[in-house]
């Protein structure tokens, strides 16, 4: 059975990008840092690397909009993956004609997660973006939470768990600490 996993690298103040929709710092990268510095993605090894292997082993990707869109769709697939995308609207040119791996479904999050589930397999769905991770815990249908959580305070921005319905419990599974990071991995408890 597949699970679903929020996997996000965040500030330690909760920010997941600054008010500009930048990861922070000089170049914009900041939260990323730990496995791409500047941008520029690295030979990872240990921890680091068992942690970038674990999410490319995902079978499919739940986005929301806006992420999808600012990502430019991951180029019409996320390393090969395809991409789920829960909106209220229908898809821009891009996604509608030239992006066959990625599949807008305006029916409800309940909807897009299961129809990922089905195209993952036996394998992860990483679920990307904030509000989309947030709809996904409200409608009960995400398992897992993954925090990057980086050694800085951006101060301001776009958090990642600003609009929550109630209080969710989660079971700590896994703490692996790097010095780029601290890295979590959570099970929502139901």
């Amino acid at each position: 059975m597949p699970t679903s996993v929020l996997d996000m690298s965040v500030s330690l103040d909760g920010y997941v990008a600054d008010p500009d929709d930048f990861l922070g710092g000089a170049d914009g990268h900041r939260l990323h840092d730990w496995f791409a510095p500047g941008g520029k993605f690295l030979e990872l090894s240990g921890p680091a690397k068992e942690l970038m292997d674990e999410m490319n082993e995902a079978g499919a990707v739940l986005a929301g909009r806006r992420t999808a869109e600012l990502m430019d769709h991951w180029g019409g697939d996320h390393n090969g993956l395809p991409i789920f995308v829960p909106s209220h609207r229908p898809p821009g040119p891009a996604a509608r004609w030239g992006y066959p791996l990625v599949t807008y479904v305006t029916d409800g999050i309940e909807s897009a997660m299961a129809q990922a589930k089905a195209a993952a397999g036996d394998r992860d769905v990483q679920v990307r973006g904030a509000y989309t991770g947030q709809r996904a815990l409200e409608a009960g249908v995400l398992d897992e939470v993954r925090i990057h959580q980086v050694p800085v305070l951006l101060g301001r921005g776009i958090r990642l768990f600003d609009q929550l319905p109630s209080e969710i419990e989660l079971e700590i599974v896994r703490v692996i600490d790097t010095p780029e990071a601290t890295h979590i991995r959570y099970r929502v408890r139901r």
